[in-house]
């Protein structure tokens, strides 16, 4: 049997607990923890022949049933029991299951682990890596060690109504990540930790999860590589040596980052600048270090698409990391064909006009349809009503300078409201198959050969992490996710729902898309510092 009663005994007590043999050293180190109060990284748990380590292996350890085991170590403060106790979906009564299921549940700070528990709430947007995550099976190593304990956090905070205590995953976290146990240098406990690091490290774990299959491909790619990796594309010129040729080198991102300066007023603003700058390298026609222009362009566009704001950069004079306060807008709505190559430029533009279109219609259509219902009259049959026909233009010409995008109506859409109002309405469920066959056949054929890539490069704020205070060693990290990651539009007339969760440690509540609007930095307060888009789908 892998689970089986052990002894352990600590200061003159011995403490009875299971110890699950599949289960990582570090998992009984907790178990012994919740006991005795020994912090992991002061215990030490005697075995035959020296300490137990993180990466033990049980079968050589041959434990028995009821064996002792020393623990040296001196205990802090025990773990508190939760005020009540958590009470599992499957113990719960209809009324009490339906209250439950329409609040995600947060999770408890364990000592400076906001960064840590932000960072899990925002990767909940991606529902592709909540589908690959209930069919991941753990393998062996490090990497694989983290991703199944994220599947198993993931598991646990969906049966349960109370925040939950991520203890599992923060050890093993730490174990696979050593610089997420240091301590503070000043005062006790766990230091605060970067939420953009800690993301990059879960992410680059998350590598070991198999991609969707494609049928016809000789290798199956990687669940991060297809869904949210792109390529970047960079070309290298010499300023003082023109008659040098330029240099084209392409490597993998799983970021875009957003440079902060005393110009950048705007997201996509930051993010050019960082697409188009000016570097210092060796030219071997000068023999010398030389500048260089660094013209980059997204030549893969992944579905799900991270924004770093650099808001973070090392001070020399004070010897740390300080924070960037200014005041820098984002959008909702993002059309990244500006940060793409002119060849996936080409690609885009069909698809991209597309979705704006039908976007737009659809729009028309709903604000039509709920005027409708709430004046209590009755939509058109599918028989005796005919579709729209008039359609309404897009540039697909993005702007570099980020503004945000109007509602206002052009003189055709008002026309085309007043047709819409007079009952010019098809059954919206053939309307919209007309409209996915539109779409299907606007997409290149080259991006929807690939997997996991944006065939629009259309996309929509879906998560941020942000940072409140002013240095990057203390602070507060807090996640926001859009409420339709979690809860999808049952229908039509409900699409466009604008609220988020909250995600303040175990602490969750809904707020407005107005105040996520506020989230732009400017002071101490709350600043968006790490921003999920993805693509905006039918």
């Amino acid at each position: 049997m892998p689970t089986i009663p052990v002894s352990v005994k600590h200061a003159g007590k011995t403490h009875q607990i299971q110890l699950d043999t599949d289960a990582p050293a570090t998992s009984f180190k907790q178990s012994v923890y919740e006991v005795t109060g020994v912090p992991p990284d002061r215990m030490k748990i005697m075995i035959k022949g020296g300490v137990l380590r993180d990466d033990t292996d049980w079968g050589k350890v041959g434990p028995k049933p009821n064996q002792t085991f020393m623990v040296v170590g001196t205990a802090g403060e025990l773990p508190k029991p939760p005020p009540k106790p958590i009470v599992f979906l499957e113990d719960m009564d209809d009324t009490e299951l339906a209250e439950a299921l329409s609040m995600p549940v947060g999770l408890k700070n364990l000592g400076n682990t906001c960064y840590m528990n932000a960072t899990v709430q925002a990767l909940r947007a991606i529902p592709e890596l909540q589908n690959a995550l209930k069919d991941y099976i753990p393998t062996t190593g490090p990497q694989a060690l983290l991703t199944g304990a994220m599947r198993d956090l993931y598991d646990s905070m969906g049966r349960t109504t109370e925040g939950f205590p991520p203890y599992s995953f923060l050890q093993i976290l730490r174990t696979v990540v050593p610089q997420f146990a240091e301590q503070a240098r000043h005062g006790s406990g766990p230091a605060q930790q970067d939420a953009e690091e800690c993301w990059t490290q879960i992410v680059n774990s998350l590598s070991v999860i198999p991609g969707a299959v494609v049928p016809g491909a000789p290798v199956r790619k990687k669940f991060v590589e297809q869904f949210m990796t792109g390529e970047m594309t960079s070309e290298l010129k010499c300023i003082e040596a023109p008659e040098e040729p330029s240099t084209t080198m392409t490597e993998k991102i799983m970021k875009v980052s957003c440079n902060i300066s005393k110009e950048t007023n705007y997201m996509t603003t930051g993010i050019m600048s960082s697409l188009d700058q000016t570097i210092e390298k060796f030219s071997t026609t000068l023999g010398r270090e030389a500048q260089y222009t660094q013209h980059s362009r997204i030549s893969r566009l992944p579905s799900n698409l991270m924004i770093h704001m650099v808001r973070f950069h090392w001070r020399r004079d004070i010897n740390k990391k300080a924070k960037i306060m200014r005041k820098v807008k984002f959008p909702f709505e993002l059309d990244a064909m500006d940060m793409v190559t002119d060849d996936l430029k080409r690609k885009l533009a069909n698809c991209n006009g597309k979705i704006k279109e039908i976007e737009r219609e659809r729009a028309e259509r709903r604000k039509v349809r709920k005027k409708m219902k709430s004046g209590g009259a009755s939509e058109p049959s599918r028989s005796s009503a005919t579709a729209s026909a008039s359609v309404v233009a897009v540039s697909d010409t993005a702007t570099t300078e980020d503004v945000p995008m109007s509602d206002a109506n052009t003189e055709q859409d008002k026309g085309k409201g007043k047709a819409l109002a007079a009952g010019e309405l098809e059954d919206e469920e053939a309307v919209r198959e007309r409209e996915k066959q539109a779409f299907i056949a606007s997409i290149d054929p080259e991006l929807k050969a690939d997997t996991g890539a944006s065939i629009t490069a259309l996309f929509e704020l879906c998560a941020i992490v942000t940072h409140k205070g002013a240095s990057a060693e203390s602070g507060h990290y807090i996640g926001f996710v859009k409420k339709d990651a979690f809860h999808p539009p049952r229908s039509y007339l409900e699409e466009g729902d604008e609220d988020w969760y909250q995600f303040d440690d175990e602490k969750v509540s809904v707020v407005t898309q107005e105040k996520v609007s506020t989230l732009d930095g400017g002071g101490e307060s709350a600043s968006a510092y790490i921003l999920l888009y993805r693509e905006k789908r039918l």
